[in-house]
């Protein structure tokens, strides 16, 4: 099944109500998809593998968060360079919010409708993580994971880096400003903890 560009000519809130029905048949069709799309929120909701082309010329092919965490094509995705983790409802919260596990720890999200125990994919924009060489306390930031610095990469804003995480095996990227990795001296191997801003729920 070919879909080229299907939803670009929707306003936000019709795209919101058509991706669950292109999910379901992704999910319930033993075909494949090609799914055509500038829209890096679409593809990260429904892609598995994501090939990247660059004036027709392919210029990454892989596993979605493969490609996605590549800090080498910053350009490609500009403000919205991101990694897509997939976890699991683990409890909806009193506070209108619901509690998500995966392999690298828990975050909270506003209140999703899914019941305990569903999978669920969520989008992570790198310029809504912040690094800390030790734990916060007193602060909004609900969402904070134990993470090791895999590599840095300059971003297409001059005084702006990339840095590429591991998170318990999952990557994870923070866009910080190039004064910031030099202050607290971000380097490859280095221990930290990601304070995670927002979540986008995607599914």
């Amino acid at each position: 099944l070919l879909m080229d560009e299907p939803l670009a000519a929707l306003d936000l809130k019709r795209k919101q109500e058509i991706l669950p029905y292109l999910e379901r048949l992704h999910r319930e069709l033993a075909i494949p998809v090609i799914y055509v799309s500038h829209a890096p929120d679409e593809v990260a909701r429904l892609a598995d593998h994501l090939v990247l082309l660059d004036e027709g010329r392919a210029v990454a092919s892989g596993a979605l968060n493969e490609v996605l965490s590549r800090i080498d094509l910053p350009a490609a995705f500009a403000d919205d360079a991101g990694v897509v983790i997939e976890a699991c409802v683990a409890a909806h919260e009193a506070d209108n919010l619901s509690r998500l596990e995966f392999p690298g720890g828990a975050i909270y999200v506003t209140r999703c409708q899914a019941e305990v125990g569903t999978w669920l994919r969520c989008r992570i924009h790198a310029r809504d993580v912040s690094l800390a060489l030790v734990p916060q306390v007193q602060t909004s930031i609900l969402n904070c994971v134990s993470a090791v610095v895999v590599d840095l990469a300059p971003t297409d804003t001059p005084g702006h880096v990339l840095v590429k995480l591991d998170v318990a095996g999952e990557p994870l990227l923070a866009r910080i400003t190039q004064r910031s990795a030099n202050k607290l001296d971000i380097r490859p191997g280095l221990a930290l903890r990601a304070q995670i801003k927002a979540v986008a729920l995607l599914a």
